[in-house]
């Protein structure tokens, strides 16, 4: 129904964005809200998908067209949903997750929250072969200062919202206090590793 909303984006929360755009605030779930925090209050552009449910219509945003592609291959996996699929996208390890469909590395696959052994073979089976395109990676940056206590504590609320586990947020808040990062994207996509490659 929707392919793009364009207009201010006027609000970052942990699972959502506001994007306001003739006069209409949408909100929008999105992996990973905070990589866009360079945009606050700037004019955006969010491809959009609408889903619908018996109690809800949802919209889901993705920062550029091959992201939703992604999205709606792992939505059509059985035992993935929307917010299992915004999970695993908000990472931001396009290229890990496609490599290890590819190559059948269920192992890798699990340690995506929600992803168990059976989902991980069955990702494997409805998309290796299918995911013909070149996903973008982020890149992290790091300083010498410690990270400051509000990006840590909008990590923590972000990463639990995702469906990780206290017990996993707690073993990597003290790495990513010692990176010194300066801004709440950069702290997750050190979350994000260090969750990945635990």
């Amino acid at each position: 129904m929707y392919e793009y909303i364009k207009g201010q984006l006027t609000k970052i929360a942990p699972t959502y964005i506001v994007i306001e755009a003739a006069g209409i605030g949408y909100q929008i779930q999105t992996p990973n809200p905070y990589r866009l925090q360079d945009s606050l209050n700037q004019s955006l552009t969010m491809f959009v998908e609408l889903v619908v449910r018996e109690d809800a219509m949802i919209l889901y945003g993705f920062i550029n067209f091959f992201e939703k592609q992604l999205f709606l291959k792992l939505n059509r996996v059985s035992g993935i949903g929307p917010k299992s699929a915004l999970s695993i996208l908000a990472a931001n390890d396009h290229d890990g997750l496609v490599t290890a469909i590819e190559t059948g590395d269920s192992d890798y696959l699990t340690k995506f929250p929600g992803v168990g052994k059976k989902t991980a073979q069955q990702m494997v089976l409805d998309l290796k072969g299918q995911l013909d395109f070149v996903p973008e990676v982020a890149e992290d940056a790091t300083n010498e200062s410690t990270t400051d206590s509000s990006v840590i504590n909008e990590v923590v609320e972000a990463l639990l919202g995702l469906g990780y586990s206290q017990r996993e947020v707690k073993r990597i808040e003290k790495p990513i206090k010692e990176a010194g990062l300066s801004t709440t994207q950069e702290a997750l996509s050190l979350a994000f590793k260090l969750l990945l490659n635990k």
